[in-house]
């Protein structure tokens, strides 16, 4: 008998029904990479199958085979009871994105594990998920709410995963990366949403360089990383994949509130302020709340959460190289010096998150849910003082309705999503900057921006559009062995925007010398209108895809998982770009270099040095979409004594990403409004007279009167017309065991990944060369234009890595859980992660592959909790990796060359036990417990939580957080000494002492919170 509701909870319950009548009327339709759960087995033949589900009281049904096989696909991740007739019910907890065995002619499981689904605790058997190729693991909710975290970022648990790198910069921006790509190369997928930036890096929409946090955590139940071999139906992708369930409301009211918060007092000094003398105030304050409840008892549920986050997070301007023996700062006028040292980033958030879900019959459930993040932030540090800082707008709003439809022998998903992001930074200052550099470097040569951030800092990146597909699965198929086929189709329509610069700020440049700054500037950099060019780039872009996916369960033993995706994007701004004639007449103009051939054009002398020009002038004609996007996805599982004790996986596949917008679109803004340089000569910089290089006039000091200097262009974006989409082929081999109450698993996995776009100077000297004399051709530029910058792929990373962990799921019984994940990883790659901007060489071709500044050789991630007395939870994460590699260059003083002659090399180095240079700042590896001076991060966080029932289903909790216990100094500034001339030192590479670092110093965080 059903306990009838309060009065209030009445009311509650008929607002939000009457509040979604209009919405359960509504089509869904599907665009997923499922976040629900599977479960398989055997049973007797031509049973019905019942799962209900405990919290919230929905069904799922199904029959068994003819040979007593069956399958029950889409179920949302959770504790069930499931039977197969009278007497055999047994209750079992489904983890998110997996796919479990349970039959019924075998002997019931004895390991008895608890599960928390919004405040119901139930008891269940856990069952995992060992049969499948994918390379991952889970992260539970029982980790979410106990292990120590430095932010509110869900995705933070993921480096509890092998292979898996979540990192919080200097700034407090976070990322995630998988293997040796970068963040750009992941997807996250929310209730089978996948969340992809295709405008701007961070791989997900939100993550370009933010504090934020993609998702309230409050809403999020579990989540399944995969690092590689994921299956058929993920998509725009080529690391790792991350697939969440958020949370649902149950049949009982459930909420809680909660609110943290830690400031300057309770934070030791980065070594920054050490050095200054001075720590910077800071505070950060974290609050929400969640609720959740039925509208219609076993049949219609809600739920809701709010988030917010403020922070002032530490950061510190610091100059961009360091001279053997030479104080820069003290180089530089008074003014500028004073803004060095500590600085702040104030930030704050709202994240809104709301979902209904109405399971009107045993085969159908729908789901509508919306979230809403609206941001804003001020970024400056590093070489940005924070004059020349940047405040930044990122809004993020998501809606989603799904319907699942099931039938004994097929379910069907239908669901549409709709998007709406806007990323739209501009400058604190509106007016003149001053860039500072060293006058005796060429390159890589800034000490620090002051004054106002350059025309670039004014963008506006946008994606929106709905997005439809339909899964259908069949679980009842039968053909040498059971098979669950599951196969989808999709169609998206985003418009995308991009505005990459403003014409309002310019930048004036002066070089600081040994004996000072000087007070005239060499170049200013100004931002021209091109006339009929559009400052904004659109494109409507249309998606398509489909894959077909087996889960082949051959007998007790062999299970294969065989797919295949295709996948297909068209992006009009770019594939119909036509371009300008004027360009194309330059292109085809007398070559005005003194020592050019009488006669020659620029274009004759671009093709001497193997560039075709026309490989890159668009007629609106010769682009096309790539329809060549076939991924293999295949993977078997052998389990030995088919008792799921021991099994073998392995697997090989292919998956596409996609070339981001941001740098598509750059052929179109970069000519509608050019940042243009004009170069001011002196002692230290030379040029030839003409309208880009002038003698330097007091009255420049107004930018007004640069307008009428320059050309009609600036420099000149043309892509390869046939530029492919970035891939990655992944293979695996490897072992899972279960030892006791321990999952444990061991894999090598080999990921390379290719064509990505890599950006190289297309300008060349008269005969075709592209080194002469130690120098590049910056000053041959295309006749009455700029810079040629040429687009291509070729970026390419190879990385191997040995991936162990081990698992002790944590049960109420046994009061502990802990996890185990060691990577081993061995990755080169021909361009820093960071980078497609490939100057310093002719080609992309002529980088030489080196040491990946991806991940560290070494790292190791260990998780525990442990319930202990007096109702306190005790949890801690111990962190240790060896230091990241630097990429970096040794230069070559001329006539001495490197190879292709050029005037550098590129080369890595690691952070060890001593440093070649003479920096007095130089920091180097260091040591952890016991053992030598191998590590380049340590970190030990500890929290303790102390509940207090208050009876009726209402608690209290009180949480401390020591987050970098031992307050370790995790650099992540670099000082640098590679050596010239070929001759590399033996230390190149050391830490920055007085710089910045990654995560956070010793930091005590306070939090109180509420349940009911």
């Amino acid at each position: 008998m059903r306990k009838p509701l309060p009065f209030k909870k009445k009311i509650l319950a008929s607002l939000i029904r009457a509040a979604v009548v209009a919405t359960v009327a509504m089509p869904a339709m599907s665009w997923a990479q499922s976040s629900d759960a599977n479960l398989r087995g055997k049973a007797a033949p031509n049973m019905q199958i019942t799962a209900k589900n405990i919290a919230s009281g929905a069904r799922r049904v199904t029959l068994s085979a003819a040979d007593g096989s069956y399958a029950l696909v889409g179920l949302p991740p959770g504790t069930y009871q499931v039977d197969a007739g009278p007497g055999t019910e047994k209750t079992v907890t489904l983890s998110v994105a997996s796919t479990a065995t349970l039959d019924f002619t075998a002997a019931a499981p004895v390991a008895a594990g608890a599960a928390t689904l919004e405040g119901i605790t139930v008891t269940g058997t856990a069952l995992a998920e060992v049969k499948t190729s994918e390379i991952g693991n889970t992260v539970s909710l029982h980790q979410i709410n106990t292990i120590p975290q430095i932010t509110r970022n869900f995705l933070e648990f993921a480096d509890t995963v092998p292979g898996m790198v979540f990192q919080v910069d200097s700034n407090g921006n976070t990322s995630l990366r998988g293997g040796a790509q970068n963040s750009n190369s992941i997807n996250v997928y929310i209730d089978g949403v996948g969340q992809k930036n295709y405008v701007h890096g961070g791989g997900i929409t939100g993550q370009n360089a933010s504090q934020g946090n993609p998702f309230p955590q409050l809403a999020i139940g579990e989540y399944k990383v995969i690092t590689s071999n994921y299956k058929a139906e993920y998509d725009q992708i080529s690391s790792a994949a991350v697939t969440a369930q958020t949370k649902s409301g149950t049949n009982e009211f459930h909420g809680e509130i909660f609110g943290t918060h830690t400031d300057d007092g309770l934070r030791d000094s980065t070594p920054a302020e050490k050095a200054a003398g001075t720590k910077t105030n800071s505070k950060e304050e974290e609050y929400g709340f969640a609720v959740g409840g039925p509208i219609i008892q076993d049949q219609m549920h809600f739920f809701f959460t709010y988030e917010n986050k403020t922070f002032s997070t530490p950061t510190t301007v610091f100059p961009g190289l360091s001279v053997d023996g030479v104080n820069l700062v003290s180089l530089l006028p008074a003014s500028v010096q004073k803004e060095f040292g500590p600085s702040s980033k104030p930030f704050s958030e709202d994240l809104y998150f709301g979902k209904i879900d109405w399971e009107f019959s045993d085969r159908d459930r729908l789901e509508v849910s919306t979230k809403i993040r609206k941001e804003t932030a001020v970024d400056n540090g590093g070489q940005t003082a924070p004059s020349a800082g940047t405040n930044a707008i990122n809004d993020d709003n998501r809606f989603m309705a799904n319907w699942q439809h099931s039938a004994d022998a097929w379910t069907n998903e239908l669901l549409i999503t709709y998007e709406k992001t806007r990323d739209n930074p501009s400058p604190v200052t509106i007016g003149n900057g001053a860039n500072y550099t060293w006058a005796l470097l060429t390159n890589n040569n800034t000490i620090v921006n002051t004054g106002s951030a350059d025309p670039r800092a004014f963008q506006n990146k946008n994606q929106k559009g709905p997005a439809i597909q339909d899964d259908l699965t069949f679980s009842n198929f039968q053909w040498n062995g059971d098979h669950v086929i599951k196969m989808g189709v999709k169609f998206k329509s985003v418009d995308l925007t991009a505005q990459d610069a403003s014409a309002t700020n310019t930048i004036y440049y002066y070089d600081v010398t040994p004996n000072g700054t000087l007070t005239t500037p060499y170049k200013a950099t100004v931002a021209k209108v091109t006339p009929g060019q559009d400052l904004v780039a659109k494109s409507n872009n249309k998606q398509f895809g489909t894959y077909i996916q087996d889960d082949w369960a051959v007998n007790d033993h062999l299970t294969l998982n065989l797919g295949i995706r295709w996948d297909y994007e068209e992006t009009p701004s770019f594939e119909k770009w036509v371009t300008p004639q004027y360009i194309i007449d330059a292109f085809n103009s007398p070559n005005p270099d003194p020592s050019a051939p009488t006669g020659q054009t620029y274009a004759q002398a671009l093709a001497l040095g193997g560039i075709n020009v026309k490989d890159y002038i668009s007629t609106g004609h010769n682009r096309s979409p790539k329809k060549n996007q076939w991924q293999p996805r295949l993977g078997f599982s052998y389990d030995l004594n088919g008792d799921e004790e021991h099994v073998i996986i392995g697997g090989v596949g292919r998956a596409y990403d996609r070339n981001l917008f941001d740098y598509l679109q750059l052929e179109r803004t970069k000519l509608a409004l050019a940042e243009q340089d004009i170069t001011f000569p002196n002692q230290y910089h030379s040029c030839s007279p003409g309208p880009t290089c002038v003698a330097w006039d007091p009255k420049y000091a107004d930018p007004k009167n640069l307008q009428a200097l320059g050309t009609v262009g600036g420099e000149v974006n043309m892509f390869n017309n046939n530029i492919k989409v970035p891939y990655s082929d992944q293979f695996s081999i490897g072992m899972r065991n279960k030892v006791g109450d321990w999952n444990t698993s061991a894999t090598i996995a080999r990921i390379n990944s290719y064509d990505g776009l890599a950006v190289t100077l297309g300008n060349r000297y008269p005969d075709g060369s592209f080194w002469k004399n130690g120098g590049q051709p910056w000053g041959d530029p295309i006749p009455g234009l700029s810079g040629f910058i040429k687009w291509d792929n070729g970026i390419e990373t190879r990385n191997t890595q040995l991936l162990l962990s081990a698992d002790k799921p944590y049960t109420k019984d046994s009061g502990w859980g802990m996890s185990i994940a060691y990577t081993y990883t061995h990755a080169t790659q021909n361009r820093d992660i960071n980078e497609h901007y490939s100057f310093d060489q002719a080609s992309i071709q002529q980088y030489p592959f080196i040491t990946s500044n991806a991940a560290a050789k070494h790292r190791l991630v260990v998780t525990g909790s442990y319930d202990g007395p007096w109702d306190i939870t005790f949890a801690g994460k111990v962190t240790l990796a060896t230091p990241t590699p630097n990429n970096g260059y040794s230069y070559y003083d001329y006539p001495l060359t490197g190879p292709h002659g050029a005037n550098n090399l590129p080369v890595a180095g690691t952070p060890g036990g001593g440093y070649s240079g003479s920096d007095p700042h130089a920091a180097l590896a260091q040591s952890f417990l016991f053992g030598g001076k191998i590590f380049g991060y340590r970190q030990i966080d500890l929290q303790a939580t102390k509940n207090f029932d208050l009876t009726r289903g209402m608690s209290l909790y009180f949480r401390f957080d020591i987050l970098n216990a031992f307050n370790y100094k995790n650099y992540s500034d670099y000082i640098t000494s590679y050596g010239s001339n070929g001759a590399i030192n033996r230390f190149p590479v050391a830490y920055n002492g007085i710089g910045n670092i990654t995560g956070v110093p010793r930091t005590f965080k306070l939090t109180a919170g509420f349940r009911f």
